[in-house]
C-alpha cells in the first residue's frame, strides 16, 4: 500500500514540477522530466512526437513577447497516470489568454511519456476576447 501511495505522489510531483518549470520559463528543466519517446496530444491539433519536437515547442515559450502560466485546480493519480483540471494562460505581449484544460499524463520510469490535453476551442476563443478586452481597457 505504501509503495502505491509513493508512486502516486511521485507521479503528481513530476507533473507539478513540469508545470512549475514551464511557468518559470525554464524549458530545460521541464524537458528533463520528459521521456525521450514523449507524445504531446492537443484537441484537434497534430500530435508532437519525440523529445526533439516537443522540446522545441517548449523552448519556443522562452521569448520576451510570449509566456505561459498555469493554475492547477485539481490533480489526481492512479499509479503512473495523472489527471489535471487546470486553467492555462498564454501571453502574447500584453494579451493574456486564459482557458480551461484537462490533461492526462502517463509516466514511464518517472518521466512523462504521454501528455494529452483536452480543451474547448469555444473556451479558448472566449479567452482571446477577454484577453484583448483587458489589454485594451485596463492599465497597469
Amino acid at each position: 500500500m505504501t509503495d502505491e501511495l509513493d508512486l502516486k505522489q511521485d507521479s503528481i510531483t513530476t507533473v507539478r514540477e513540469f508545470f512549475t518549470a514551464l511557468a518559470m520559463s525554464a524549458p530545460e528543466e521541464s524537458i528533463d522530466l520528459l521521456h525521450p519517446d514523449i507524445v504531446w496530444k492537443n484537441t484537434s491539433l497534430p500530435d508532437a512526437r519525440g523529445i526533439r519536437r516537443v522540446g522545441g515547442a517548449l523552448r519556443a515559450l522562452r521569448r520576451d513577447w510570449l509566456g505561459f502560466d498555469v493554475e492547477i485546480h485539481h490533480i489526481a493519480a492512479d499509479g503512473e497516470v495523472v489527471l489535471t483540471d487546470r486553467t492555462d494562460y498564454l501571453r502574447f505581449g500584453p494579451v493574456r489568454i486564459g482557458f480551461w484544460v484537462t490533461g492526462t499524463f502517463e509516466l514511464r520510469d518517472g518521466r512523462i511519456i504521454l501528455w494529452h490535453d483536452h480543451f474547448s476551442w469555444e473556451n479558448f476563443l472566449r479567452g482571446i476576447v477577454v484577453g484583448l478586452w483587458r489589454a485594451a481597457f485596463t492599465r497597469g
